[in-house]
């Protein structure tokens, strides 16, 4: 894999001698009592501020204030009019803007398209504070208040529409965000290589119209223009997956569909994003181009991963680990849930393909040293107001990748598989958790520590590999409940995930239960499933149901397929055809559930048991040829007649049961109901 200079190797920008803001500045006031005439930055986002790892613009913010730079924030801006955007004045080097730690539609909206009352970036989840796709808009009001100073995308909004995209709420194929926002750069990923590089080419006078060789950046040319001694590859046609020739890769630029054809033509839809995916191994992806009318959006190689001192030197930087002062006494969810947590990797090599983290995050997985964990962990004893003695997780995008790869650097440069772990652990990956366990145990023993839990989403199939790690979660780590993702049953729907088969899930349930049985513990697993997802039908989501009813899980809430943009299964959605494969004449096509009333039934099956349900199941029942179902005996999944009033649930069975079932035939304890209602995915690193 390509080399990268050290994160922290640059020569500091004069204002490092200015000193460290104990909080980044919001407003004028703020920067004259730090001694500044103006920010060299201003990074601009829609999520509250938050001085806190878990958060972007901190992240960002922080890491450029360690390079000397000055460096204010605009959150969560009036956008209606391009006075906010010039609160902290004209930033000398260039805005910096992103939606925030979610894609700002997913934010908004629910898989239905209803409006969602509340957000859990915002003080006391207040909604409506951020404007729908807020890049586009924060992009052209920064233009409108200052027409001169460059302006920079990031952010998982930016990376995940950084091409052409299908956008799930307009129904429609959008141009590249970077196009339509008239932005002079998209940093895509993890972007601190790419923030750090160009603030110090800027600081240096060099115009941010020749920074065009970052890796991680995507930029706007004239059509067929290319640097000297390139060579394109031309794959906008049918059936066009070129070979690869490696020592071509650093001067090879590879042409997708334009944006024109993949709006016209679903099936070079689905190959576009195949070849996209193809090409986001850090160690052999090419160049990419994708033509938008007479210009080309070029995107440069991802970035390379960081170090693990360099993933060190990030997270210890010193973030005040609280909200910005100006939100007083104001509730920010997604702080309360994340403040006693410790992120201890990033990435994702699972690569589920309705799953935005992989496009994001890279498959690599980045982690920090044990010293720095545990370092972490006695700063939030000694500094985060409300500790108690629990660190409520550790983990990242997954529970358990930590320190895991593959063994072989040289495979792992030249690897284009869309997982490692789909449809089987690949043969070359480490599984050994043996670092993992080690950790956990020392954090336990950091004094003032009571319990560290494990939020994060746990790999079965890789935790099956190694039940050294799942008796020493199950024995110290579970709060008396487990979130678990099998996401579906049967083998149609989980192959177009990328998801294990249900066979790991039940050696991982058994591993669970003679494990808390061992430790003498009553846990419970809380399984996930996904409705309505491209691959699925109804006879899948029935014999889910049956599986649900046989094992006793009764789901209090269910998930329906949201295709978020880039995503393969999103691909799958939009086109109908599998770009899990190559994507040509004959290919394989893929069922969709499209319309209200089968997202709606896809649902119900999840909640077999619910009495709301049942009419709706019924009528399905009789429609498939299975009203052998309807009835009123053990075997039966609906009964025949709908009750004057839903009664309540049946208490548990049997104590067997119960220790598998959390919120099944036993309910939940009150604390244990509110989290599960309420968790959200983890704000990204």
């Amino acid at each position: 894999m390509d080399t990268a200079p050290d994160l922290f190797g640059y020569r500091k920008h004069w204002a490092h001698k200015l000193g460290t803001a104990s909080e980044l500045p919001m407003s004028r006031e703020e920067m004259d009592l730090l001694g500044w005439d103006r920010c060299d930055i201003v990074i601009v986002t829609g999520d509250a501020y938050v001085d806190h790892a878990s958060f972007g613009m901190a992240l960002m913010g922080r890491l450029l204030e360690a390079q000397g730079f000055r460096v204010g924030i605009i959150a969560q801006p009036d956008w209606t009019s391009a006075e906010a955007f010039t609160v902290l004045g004209p930033p000398v080097l260039c805005f910096g803007i992103g939606a925030g730690n979610m894609d700002s539609m997913v934010n908004r909206y629910t898989a239905d398209r209803c409006p969602r009352s509340d957000d859990a970036y915002s003080p006391d989840a207040t909604g409506g504070r951020r404007p729908d796709r807020s890049v586009l808009v924060y992009a052209q009001r920064a233009r409108e208040a200052y027409k001169d100073v460059p302006i920079l995308l990031g952010g998982i909004e930016a990376s995940l529409r950084r091409v052409a995209h299908y956008d799930y709420w307009s129904d429609r194929v959008r141009r590249s965000v970077l196009i339509d926002s008239k932005a002079d750069l998209l940093l895509y990923g993890n972007a601190e290589r790419a923030i750090c590089e160009i603030a110090h080419r800027l600081a240096r006078g060099e115009p941010i119209q020749q920074i065009r060789d970052v890796r991680g950046t995507a930029f706007v040319t004239r059509r067929g223009e290319r640097p000297a001694g390139w060579s394109e590859i031309d794959a906008s046609v049918p059936d066009a997956e070129p070979a690869r020739r490696p020592l071509e890769r650093a001067r090879t630029v590879l042409r997708l569909p334009a944006f024109e054809q993949v709006r016209a033509d679903p099936m070079l839809y689905a190959q576009a994003a195949r070849l996209l995916h193809l090409e986001t191994n850090p160690g052999n992806a090419r160049a990419l181009v994708q033509a938008h009318g007479e210009r080309d959006l070029w995107l440069n190689p991802p970035p390379i991963p960081l170090t693990t001192a360099e993933m060190d030197r990030i997270y210890e930087l010193p973030f005040a680990r609280r909200p910005h002062s100006s939100y007083g006494d104001a509730r920010i969810p997604a702080w309360e849930m994340i403040r006693f947590s410790v992120t201890i990797m990033r990435g994702c090599f699972g690569g589920c393909s309705f799953c935005s983290i992989t496009e994001h995050e890279g498959r690599i997985i980045q982690s920090r040293s044990e010293r720095s964990v545990l370092a972490e962990i006695a700063d939030i004893r000694d500094r985060t107001p409300g500790f108690t003695g629990t660190i409520s997780d550790l983990g990242g995008p997954s529970a358990n990748m930590y320190r895991l790869a593959c063994r072989d650097p040289v495979i792992e440069s030249a690897c284009r598989r869309l997982s490692c772990v789909s449809p089987e652990v690949c043969k070359n990956l480490s599984t050994d958790h043996s670092a993992l366990i080690q950790l956990y145990r020392k954090a336990r023993a950091v004094p003032g520590v009571k319990r560290v839990l494990i939020a994060s989403g746990l790999r079965y199939d890789l935790a099956v590999h190694s039940p050294a790690y799942v008796r020493e979660l199950v024995t110290h780590h579970v709060g008396g409940y487990l979130k678990i993702a099998p996401e579906h049953t049967e083998p149609g729907p989980l192959e177009k995930m990328l998801k294990p088969s249900i066979d790991s899930f039940e050696r991982f349930r058994q591993l669970f239960e003679q494990f808390s049985r061992e430790a003498g513990k009553e846990q419970y697993l809380i399984p996930y499933f996904i409705a309505a997802h491209p691959g699925t039908s109804d006879q899948d989501m029935l014999n889910l149901a049956l599986w649900l009813k046989r094992n006793r899980f009764r789901p209090d809430q269910v998930q329906g397929f949201l295709p978020t943009p880039m995503a393969l299964a999103t691909a799958m959605y939009h086109s109908g055809w599998n770009p899990l494969r190559p994507v040509r004449a004959g290919a394989e096509r893929v069922s969709v559930v499209r319309g209200q009333r089968q997202r709606r039934l896809h649902k119900a099956f999840l909640r077999w048991h619910d009495p709301s349900n049942w009419p709706l199941l019924r009528a399905a029942l009789r429609h498939m040829g299975r009203a052998d179902l309807i009835g009123n005996g053990k075997r039966h999944l609906v009964p025949s007649a709908q009750p004057a009033a839903a009664a309540p649930r049946p208490p548990a069975a049997t104590h067997a049961a119960r220790t598998t079932q959390a919120g099944v035939d036993k309910p939940m304890r009150p604390r244990q109901r509110r989290t599960a209602r309420g968790a959200r995915r983890r704000p990204p690193g």
